[in-house]
């Protein structure tokens, strides 16, 4: 790789602009693939942050190095595997080869690593794993609805937590058969402590009332 030449690219364009060119451009998506090994951390995360860009805009550009997301998972690096995660999500999407139904207990099993953060992307994650996934949909909602009882490092965390997956079960209730047990999870937290999840569960149950 030229790191000088996606180093000037990365400080010279907008994300966005670049995240356009590699999904054109070939020889840039894998100096962007090749920068996630860079001992430079700007370009090593700068070029993990295009590459999600592009998962997220054009899903098919990346799903044939699928893979290469999958083995950074492995990484030491927190935000490296955190971009991975985002981005195997993405790719969930266009994932003809179900590789991801393979990497559903690992995907996961990051819930238990006790990181608010690294439980925050699975969670996250989820609505468009679900709706990507429709028969995933019901062990999908059975690991989320544990986020009551993992271990985190705090309350807090904890209650941060479950606002996100609030969040993430409006996506694909309405395609779920656990919708009682979704229903009985939000209500539990009309209670919760914290205002900002305790509005999540009120709209939450708004909206199941309008419908």
């Amino acid at each position: 790789m030229r790191e000088s030449n996606i180093s000037n690219k990365l400080r010279e364009k907008e994300d966005e602009e670049l995240a356009e060119e590699a999904i054109k451009d070939k020889e840039l998506l894998h100096e962007l693939l090749d920068g996630i090994s860079s001992p430079n951390p700007k370009i090593r995360f700068g070029s993990a942050k295009i590459l999600r860009i592009v998962s997220e805009r054009n899903p098919k550009t990346l799903y044939s190095h699928l893979e290469f997301f999958i083995n950074l998972l492995d990484s030491e690096n927190s935000i490296l595997r955190w971009n991975a995660m985002d981005i195997i999500a993405n790719l969930t999407v266009v994932d003809s080869q179900n590789k991801f139904n393979e990497l559903f207990k690992k995907f996961y099993g990051y819930l238990y690593e006790g990181s608010l953060i690294t439980a925050g992307h699975v969670v996250d994650n989820s609505g468009r794993i679900a709706l990507a996934k429709p028969k995933l949909q019901d062990k999908i909602s059975k690991e989320i609805l544990k986020v009551e009882t993992i271990s985190l490092p705090t309350e807090e965390c904890r209650n941060i937590l479950i606002g996100k997956s609030i969040e993430a079960f409006a996506v694909f209730y309405d395609k779920t058969k656990d919708k009682d047990e979704i229903v009985s999870f939000v209500k539990r937290q009309l209670k919760n402590p914290r205002k900002a999840t305790k509005a999540k569960a009120e709209r939450f149950l708004r909206r199941l009332e309008k419908s």
